[in-house]
């Protein structure tokens, strides 16, 4: 059976929505951390003119397979095994998508994928994260809380992330944030150039 995620079933229209502003040249996407699949098989038919490529750490690239063999798409790609810390494909991106992956590595591995992305993207390219944040230090919501103390509980590496922070170690390798956007559930999307 294939795995399945509700909240990815839950923010895909409004992901899509925020994708269509800045998805509009032709060019590769790399998404990191593609989950079950439902993202890239949903979101990438909406966008043709980008040739989307998943990935996955080895162990969790069965299910991400089973997704995309049931809704195969001409402009979706295989997925690659992907670690963070490892080996990343020798590959310029125009755009790179991550969904739900800040809160659930260390910060030392946000801090890699956020060096690895910066440079992997073209010099106009576009890094587009989905996932809950806080602000000042401080939670958004009661929600959120609740959420940063259960992932803490379970890794004490996990957490949700400081928005100022991720904006900051963007700007060390020459990336701004050019757009932060509200999402359902207490979720934000950041665009970084």
């Amino acid at each position: 059976m294939k795995p399945f995620s509700q909240a990815a079933e839950n923010n895909k229209g409004p992901i899509l929505d925020v994708l269509r502003d800045y998805l509009t040249a032709p060019g590769d996407l790399l998404e990191i951390g593609a989950g079950t699949g439902q993202h890239a098989v949903w979101l990438a038919p909406h966008f043709p003119q980008v040739h989307w490529t998943p990935s996955e750490v080895p162990e969790n690239l069965d299910g991400l397979r089973q997704w995309l063999a049931d809704a195969p798409s001409d402009n979706l790609a295989e997925p690659l095994a992907l670690n963070v810390e490892g080996d990343w494909p020798e590959h310029a991106y125009r755009y790179i998508f991550t969904a739900n992956t800040f809160h659930i590595v260390s910060r030392p591995l946000v801090e890699l994928c956020i060096r690895r992305v910066c440079e992997q993207l073209l010099p106009d390219g576009r890094f587009l994260v989905y996932g809950p944040f806080n602000y000042q230090g401080t939670y958004t919501s009661d929600s959120n809380r609740q959420f940063d103390l259960s992932l803490k509980a379970h890794d004490i590496a996990m957490g949700i992330r400081d928005q100022e922070w991720v904006v900051q170690r963007f700007a060390e390798h020459g990336r701004e944030l050019l757009g932060d956007h509200a999402m359902p559930a207490n979720n934000r999307i950041l665009v970084f150039g």
